[in-house]
């Protein structure tokens, strides 16, 4: 395979990535029906074929631009703009390095692995995000991590069933289309 051909296939990984997360970043203004955010799936599964920190930083700042656009267009979307949001560097990091992982695999798409890795990283994303934004935002009162774990475990089962969502339809569709799956794994 020639650089060319693996520059071209890594821009379109890339621009399709950015565009789901442009299309799904929660409470955007972008349309009037609000998908569910893809952004963790969409981490991971950067992680598993683009690999690059500098990739993992491109996405990330574009949450983070999205976030401050949105913000900036609706105030009430700039709630959970605190201190805490810098949480969200680390629960990004898990969903890459799970992906990054993955990618490392003989079988990346193996369903064990796969679910296992998935699952692993998005518990950790969740944890992540919650002890943070609960234990730096200065929107609540803290006493500590025992006394913030009560705050926010009610968002769990939309955050992880998502990103479980969005997972699993991106895996049956490269269980699907194995070719396209190997196309993309070489990038």
């Amino acid at each position: 395979m020639n650089k060319s051909e693996l520059t071209s296939k890594t821009l379109v990984i890339a621009t399709s990535i950015a565009f789901l997360m442009l299309l799904t970043r929660g409470s955007h203004v972008m349309t009037s029906v609000a998908l569910p955010d893809a952004s963790l799936a969409l981490l991971l599964i950067g992680g598993l074929y683009l690999r690059k920190a500098s990739w993992f930083a491109f996405f990330v700042l574009l949450a983070t631009v999205i976030d401050f656009g949105a913000a900036s267009i609706d105030s009430l979307q700039a709630f959970c703009l605190t201190i805490g949001y810098w949480g969200m560097l680390p629960t990004y990091a898990v969903m890459w390095i799970a992906g990054l992982w993955l990618s490392k695999q003989t079988e990346s798409l193996n369903a064990l692995k796969f679910t296992l890795a998935s699952l692993a990283s998005t518990i950790a994303a969740f944890v992540i995000s919650t002890q943070t934004y609960y234990l730096f935002s200065g929107r609540f009162p803290n006493s500590g991590v025992l006394e913030t774990m009560q705050y926010g475990w009610n968002y769990m089962p939309n955050f992880t069933g998502f990103t479980a969502m969005y997972l699993l339809g991106f895996w049956v569709t490269a269980k699907v289309f194995p070719n396209l799956s190997a196309v993309f794994k070489t990038a």
